[in-house]
């Protein structure tokens, strides 16, 4: 069993930064992936990053990118993302997810491609 656990969010203004973590517990799958999405009040889940647990391959949601870095530690198990530049429309629930295994090439960007989720953090950047 996995157990994922987010930490790092809060409010903040627009244009500041929060990095936001993400702790896996349990069983981990070295040979797999983690991702970020997030989910807005009235609006869908929405894949914002993605990267491999074995190597540096990344993905980002176009609408984040220059802005959110995404990066892992295979040590101490944990999934980071940090935000800069936050706007309101950054505003949401922000989850972490894994996948068990990855298929070198591929990125996953649906909230299907992943086994695991945690519970949230949120996220809220005033104007």
């Amino acid at each position: 069993q996995v157990q994922l656990v987010e930490s790092g969010g809060g409010l903040v203004q627009a244009g500041g930064s929060l990095r936001l973590s993400c702790t896996a517990s349990g069983r981990t799958f070295p040979g797999g992936a983690m991702g970020w999405f997030r989910q807005a009040p009235g609006k869908d889940r929405e894949f914002v990053a993605m990267i491999v647990w074995s190597g540096s391959s990344t993905r980002y949601v176009d609408s984040v990118k220059g802005r959110f870095t995404i990066s892992r530690d295979t040590a101490k198990n944990t999934v980071d993302l940090q935000m800069n530049s936050l706007k309101p429309e950054d505003t949401a629930v922000y989850y972490c997810a894994a996948r068990r295994h990855y298929i070198g090439g591929a990125y996953y960007t649906r909230g299907t491609d992943y086994d695991y989720w945690g519970q949230g953090t949120q996220v809220t950047v005033s104007s």
